[in-house]
């Protein structure tokens, strides 16, 4: 089995070094980690002992300087997106292993964050972890269903899902069929429509989000 990728982009720990919470944010397709690694200033005031951790997903997008993908997306289909985070999901797993180990933290002090390609990543991740994590925001993104997807979940994390009504890119029925099968398999899970809001996070929308991590 050929070795799995060594993910790293930028992070940011806590002033005092104590750090009781680990936050793991993946971007979105052909972008990067010093894209969400822009949400800090916003959460910071909030999870103070938190280290935000933000990687490259692991393979460059050709023709996109500093652009990097978690798995090639040309139509986003079913079974592009299932291929691709089955694909993928080792070495983002692994990841997380590597960053708890590194400070000291379990399962239960984890939180994902992810937007677009990486709350694909985020959400088929953490519904498959031997423990569940603390919890799950995902911003702009869908769920891989296979068929035998429900005989896979191992944990059942609390989520909130968080869309534009306006996205050109991921639509927003992919969202409400995301909420539907959480709900379906008994995951605490909300979700919220930011109005007018295209292929990106809107205030209201971070404003949720901050809410679902005070809550946790």
């Amino acid at each position: 089995m050929s070795e799995l990728p060594i993910l790293d982009g930028p992070r940011i720990e806590p002033e005092d070094g104590n750090v009781e919470k680990l936050v793991i944010l993946c971007h979105g397709y052909g972008s990067n980690g010093d894209d969400l690694i822009g949400l800090v200033p916003h959460l910071k005031p909030y999870m103070k002992n938190a280290v935000f951790v933000s990687p490259n997903a692991p393979e460059p997008v050709m023709g996109l300087p500093n652009g990097y993908q978690w798995f090639p997306l040309t139509n986003l289909s079913r079974e592009e997106r299932l291929t691709g985070t089955i694909a993928a999901a080792p070495t983002l797993q692994n990841f997380i292993d590597q960053e708890l180990e590194r400070y000291g933290l379990e399962d239960k002090d984890v939180v994902l964050i992810g937007f677009s390609q990486g709350t694909m990543m985020c959400l088929h991740v953490a519904l498959r972890r031997k423990h569940a994590i603390a919890g799950v925001v995902g911003f702009s993104g869908a769920m891989t269903l296979g068929e035998t997807w429900k005989d896979e979940v191992t944990s059942k994390p609390p989520i909130i899902l968080i869309h534009g009504e306006r996205d050109d890119v991921v639509p927003v029925e992919l969202m409400h069929q995301a909420f539907i099968a959480l709900q379906e398999i008994g995951v605490d899970v909300d979700n919220h429509v930011s109005p007018a809001v295209m292929h990106s996070i809107g205030p209201d929308g971070l404003h949720k989000a901050i809410e679902f991590l005070v809550k946790l």
